[in-house]
């Protein structure tokens, strides 16, 4: 089609008759991952130990003849919904040349990585490769390897002296890449893969991140030079780091991939792909600090979606639903783990539902209403004004799931859509709800009637003289922001901080748009700012004072099973709703504690940097309903470890 669009502009100049001779209009490169991929990987049939898939020992399954198999079956079946890509995972690297440039394992792979990207792209689909980061212990051979196209380097000069390792298994020596030796070796590997046609490239083990962190495991500058020679290929290689990467250095992901695993594998490493609790579940919680930072060029990465093999999967059908659903609402790249020749008649809908892939595909990452119990409302407001709404229930006994319009900003009766059963529900007004199985779930596309309000108004902060809120809406246009019935602040952004207020007072704010007003909230300032430390509280149970660059000097960590943590007696002078800021360390994935407040408790999951740095405190800001007078603050889950705590200030 490409050769036939130059033709014909050729045609169209020569017929033409200019006055001067006309530049040949250049066609616009592609954007590289405009929306997030979709396709096939190969690690989740390489990890499981389900009967007969590995049957030559663990992770033998991938080989040539398999990946052939499953790109058989993506292109007939599943490319016309959208599935193109063939993610060539770990397990593919034999050797390394004379140079320290990978080779392929001439046993699994008899043709080589360039014929299975030339099989892979005549049927229409793109090729993916896999490297970790770091120099292989294997390439470095006591640092007498010659870098390719480089004079006068070796591996030698492209490490540190003392041999340093790094990546998430410590099986790679780290990179020294002030000496531009590195860059050099780097562009040879980059070369390499090109010249297979891949179109894809994940680098893994980066950091920090993978639960480590320190210099060690500082792999910025790795994905820095990564960046730079992909862009140097002449190919468009989109560019995912993984495995679990520290929110710390977003920015850098940010600029310089296309994409960033959110959490850990979602492989379970035992008879089946996953199981719900090992780590699917998780999810839930982990992509929620990322959600603001996915947009096209750069996705949340929530790893393999294994919904479509039935038993093998290792989860129900109301799971594996809720699993696809989570994944198409957070626009993480949809890349099937299954074996695509064994795909059920339930998996092949769930996969092949083009309403659920349009949700995926256009972009805008849901979010929660919040996450204080296990029955949660997600929600995107989409470009056309109707809104994607998805109820979960992660409860272990069915619920009722409640979606509160008012809350989403919808006013009046709206048209209701179950989208996984695509069909039309009818009108609603006020709110819809659903009773929903054991992690189950309901997917909607509401469409309002009328003008939609401000969404999900929230507390950020506050000081005995103001309030800090966000909420959600467009950006540039004008919200008036009123205490009571006076208007206290207008902004064009969709936060605002409110000042002026009488401390030890109760405040009732509510966001106008246009005229349209969102749901009040209601919030208390406090008499004065007190801060609570948590060393000095009741740690019980196994919870231990620990040191730490905390507002003390001190944290109480080893929270959760039987360790508890009661704080400090909080007395403020007013009942009602605090914006109490907590202060607390969660160095792994997002720890979730059961918080007690006078006996009534809620779900607290928090974000985690997973870079191992327990000696940094992190902030969140909890909406807590204190009794006029002295309260009670537990910190605790028997079912889990819970995060480490600083101090809370009211």
């Amino acid at each position: 089609m490409r050769a036939l669009g130059v033709v014909a502009g050729l045609l169209a100049s020569l017929i033409a008759v200019p006055a001067a001779a006309q530049a040949p209009e250049v066609q616009p490169a592609p954007k590289i991952a405009e929306k997030p991929y979709m396709g096939w990987s190969s690690w989740s049939l390489q990890a499981t130990n389900y009967p007969g898939v590995n049957p030559d020992g663990p992770a033998s399954w991938l080989n040539e003849k398999n990946v052939v198999a499953q790109a058989d079956v993506l292109a007939a079946k599943f490319k016309k919904h959208g599935y193109n890509h063939v993610n060539v995972d770990a397990g593919w690297l034999g050797s390394f040349d004379e140079y320290g440039r990978p080779v392929a394992d001439a046993k699994k792979f008899p043709h080589g990585m360039k014929w299975l990207g030339d099989y892979v792209h005549g049927k229409g689909l793109k090729y993916g490769s896999y490297l970790a980061v770091g120099l292989d212990l294997k390439a470095y051979n006591d640092g007498k390897t010659p870098i390719h196209n480089a004079p006068g380097c070796t591996t030698k000069d492209i490490v540190y002296p003392d041999l340093r390792k790094t990546n998430g298994w410590d099986m790679a020596y780290k990179m020294n890449f002030d000496n531009p030796c590195s860059q050099k070796y780097i562009d040879s590997i980059a070369q390499v893969i090109a010249g297979y046609g891949v179109d894809f490239l994940k680098l893994d083990g980066v950091g920090p991140g993978s639960f480590k962190g320190g210099e060690r495991y500082d792999n910025t500058t790795d994905v820095k030079a990564w960046n730079t020679v992909l862009k140097n290929t002449g190919r468009p290689i989109e560019f995912l780091i993984s495995w679990v990467l520290s929110h710390r250095q977003a920015d850098v992901w940010k600029a310089n991939t296309n994409g960033w695993r959110v959490d850990t594998d979602v492989e379970c490493y035992c008879p089946t792909l996953v199981t719900w609790n090992n780590s699917v579940k998780q999810r839930w919680n982990d992509v929620v600090q990322w959600i603001d930072d996915a947009g096209p060029g750069r996705w949340n990465n929530l790893d393999s979606l294994n919904v479509g093999n039935g038993e093998m999967d290792g989860i129900t059908e109301a799971e594996r639903r809720s699993y696809m659903t989570l994944w198409a609402i957070s626009n993480s790249p949809l890349y099937l783990g299954d074996d695509l020749t064994k795909i059920d008649d339930f998996g092949y809908r769930l996969l092949t539902n083009d309403e659920v892939i349009g949700i995926n595909q256009a972009g805008i990452p849901a979010r929660p209403v919040d996450q204080f119990s296990d029955q949660q409302v997600w929600y995107a407001r989409n470009a056309d004004g109707s809104f994607t709404v998805a109820l979960f229930n992660l409860g272990a006994k069915p619920a009722t799931v409640t979606a509160d319009f008012a809350q989403l900003g919808i006013n009046g009766t709206a048209k209701v859509r179950d989208v996984w059963d695509r069909k039309d529900i009818g009108r609603a007004r006020g709110s819809f709800s659903a009773d929903l199985p054991v992690h189950g779930t309901k997917l909607l596309k509401i469409t309002p009637r009328s003008a939609v309000s401000p969404a999900v108004v929230q507390g950020t902060g506050a000081t005995p003289t103001s309030v800090s809120l966000k909420w959600q809406g467009r950006s540039g246009v004008r919200y008036d922001v009123y205490a009571g019935n006076k208007k206290v602040a207008t902004t064009t952004s969709t936060s605002a901080t409110v000042t002026g207020l009488i401390p030890a007072t109760s405040y009732e704010f509510t966001v106008v748009q246009n005229g349209n007003r969102s749901k009040p909230v209601s919030f208390v300032t406090p008499k004065e700012s007190v801060t609570y430390e948590a060393e000095k509280g009741s740690p019980g149970g196994g919870a231990t004072v620990y040191g730490c660059a905390c507002s003390n000097g001190n944290k109480v960590g080893f929270i959760g099973g039987s360790g508890v943590l009661t704080m400090p007696t909080v007395t403020v002078p007013r009942e009602g709703t605090y914006l109490v800021e907590l202060n607390y360390v969660d160095a792994s994935s997002s720890r979730t504690g059961i918080v007690t407040v006078n006996g009534t408790s809620f779900k607290l999951p928090v974000a985690g940097s997973n870079d191992d740095n327990w000696n940094a405190p992190q902030k969140d800001t909890v909406p807590i309903y204190l009794l006029a007078g002295n309260n009670t603050i537990r910190f605790g889950n028997p079912d889990d470890s819970v995060f480490d705590v600083d101090s809370i200030r009211i």
